[in-house]
């Protein structure tokens, strides 16, 4: 299945993408000829990683039975030193809360995703090194 993002320059380093009706905007800082208007294109990668496997996470941990009371994502990403400039190591920490929640089940349900169904993951661990941390916090 084939998909699109129209993106459009605005002004200056401003772009915003159109995707499925949704915008995003994309500028870079003011000592690089922006505004500083949006997150810079290459974060957002790490957004979309977050999310491709946040809801794969998501919807494994339910088949399960396990409904954490909060759980974000914690990524942070090393890029090369020359251009072009690619992440070569990314972070991610994959941080639950709540009471009883089984670390087997957590890091059954962050495995599938990571070898299995996020699409993003596969595509990032190409190019970079993923390393996979999961929390439980109190």
């Amino acid at each position: 299945m084939a998909q699109q993002a129209v993106v459009t320059w605005q002004s200056n380093m401003a772009f915003e993408a159109s995707i499925n009706g949704h915008q995003i905007l994309m500028d870079v800082d003011t000592s690089n000829g922006g505004q500083d208007l949006g997150p810079r294109p290459k974060i957002l990668l790490l957004a979309g990683l977050g999310g491709c496997t946040g809801m794969d996470v998501v919807s494994i941990l339910a088949k399960m039975k396990i409904v954490p009371d909060k759980f974000w994502m914690e990524i942070s990403a090393e890029m090369t030193a020359e251009h072009p400039k690619v992440y070569n190591q990314i972070k991610l920490v994959y941080c639950f809360q709540g009471n009883d929640l089984p670390f087997d089940k957590l890091e059954k349900a962050v495995n599938l995703s990571k070898e299995k169904y996020c699409g993003v993951s596969a595509m990032l661990t190409k190019t970079a090194e993923m390393i996979i941390e999961i929390k439980i916090v109190d």
